[in-house]
């Protein structure tokens, strides 16, 4: 029988342009920008 393991990973990360064009468009951010910014501070691999 193989096991199977899940490998850490972190988020992705995101190009400096696109960060800065998506907070040019949106200056207090999306749900999805405020959920990802603060789920990269839990989600970090240690």
């Amino acid at each position: 029988m193989e096991c199977m393991s899940l490998q850490p990973k972190g988020l992705p990360e995101i190009p400096a342009q696109t960060v800065a064009v998506a907070r040019a468009a949106f200056p207090r951010g999306t749900l999805a920008m405020r959920l990802r910014d603060r789920l990269a501070e839990v989600l970090v691999d240690e």
